[in-house]
Order: structure tokens, then C-alpha cells, then sequence
């Protein structure tokens, strides 16, 4: 059994994110990562790496994180990030929906 998930998840489910991340962080850092591993306990972020994951995932996903959420539980594992970014993805309003 695996901790990886199906990399062939729909676009913009919490498992296309991770998997989008996970993709993201392997080639940044060139080194394995998994959902689950706590990147700052381990070594691999830094805080000025977690600052440009910040640019990175607002930038790749279209969101904002601000405030509360810019707290190191939601960048402490790809897994984390993940949630936080399809949290705040959900909770968006979606473009033209007030329009009738």
C-alpha cells in the first residue's frame, strides 16, 4: 500500500492539487517528497522557501492567502497545502455567480 495518490484525479479536486504540488515541490527541490512528510521538521522548507510557496500557490491555483491562513500548520506537508488551497477554493465566490 501506497501514501501517493492517483495522480489521474480530476482537475481541481484535493487530489489533482497534491498531486500538482507534489510535482511542484520534486522538481523545485530535486529530492522526493511524499503528501504526508512534514517538510519543516525534515529540513526541506525553509522559511523563505515557505514564503515563495505562498507567491507559488496563489499564483498556480488562483487563490489568496492571507490572515489566518497564513499559519505554518498549512504549509507544514503537501498534504496541508493541499487542503488549504481547495478550502480556499471552495469557499471563492466562482466568476459570474452574481450575476442572475
Amino acid at each position: 500500500m501506497t501514501s501517493e495518490r492517483s495522480v489521474d484525479a480530476a482537475p481541481g479536486t484535493r487530489e489533482a492539487i497534491e498531486s500538482e504540488l507534489l510535482s511542484l515541490l520534486r522538481a523545485r527541490l530535486r529530492a522526493p517528497v511524499t503528501a504526508e512528510q512534514d517538510l519543516f521538521a525534515d529540513g526541506i522548507v525553509t522559511s523563505m522557501l515557505a514564503m515563495q510557496l505562498v507567491v507559488q500557490l496563489e499564483e498556480s491555483f488562483g487563490v489568496a492567502i492571507v490572515g489566518p491562513d497564513l499559519k505554518l500548520a498549512n504549509f507544514r506537508s503537501v498534504a496541508a497545502m493541499a487542503d488549504l488551497v481547495h478550502r480556499l477554493r471552495a469557499a471563492a465566490p466562482t466568476a459570474g455567480s452574481d450575476v442572475d
